[in-house]
């Protein structure tokens, strides 16, 4: 079994980082003071699929190098806490329009607003329940997630 990818796997990641540094440079320095819920949707999305890219990476790197395994582990859930403050940050966020504040916890019953817009929190739900199968509290709320193994 090979321990890396083949040398001719097209590797997306650095477009990625390139876009979010675009997009940074463009439009934070002249845009609105205030991030709108469109642009925290949008950076949960990206925060939830880099959530998903670690995951992958750590239970397949995990089963040959555990101690590389465990860091992006750790990686991982940091990504996921992040995520969870985009998510806190949304819901922070005046509606656009009325300019109301809902509650964070409207986001456990759906689409408390209305669709489309509330598509972050089943976004956010979903990865939610693969968090819970794969991270302990303990880890989410520990000052360091990482293991050292000797």
């Amino acid at each position: 079994m090979s321990r890396t990818a083949s040398p001719t796997a097209q590797d997306f990641v650095p477009f990625a980082t390139a876009a979010l540094d675009f997009h940074r440079a463009l439009n934070v320095p002249g845009g609105p003071l205030v991030t709108t819920r469109a642009e925290l949707d949008a950076l949960h999305a990206h925060l939830v699929s880099l959530h998903g890219l670690l995951d992958a990476h750590a239970a397949r790197t995990g089963q040959l190098t555990p101690v590389e395994g465990d860091q992006l582990s750790a990686a991982r859930t940091r990504v996921w806490q992040a995520a969870d403050h985009v998510h806190a940050a949304y819901h922070a966020a005046p509606r656009p329009g009325s300019g109301e504040v809902p509650d964070r916890e409207a986001c456990q019953a759906g689409l408390p607003e209305g669709a489309p817009e509330l598509t972050i929190c089943q976004r956010h739900q979903r990865t939610a329940h693969l968090v819970r199968r794969r991270t302990t509290p303990a880890d989410l709320h520990a000052p360091f997630t990482g293991l050292v193994r000797h």
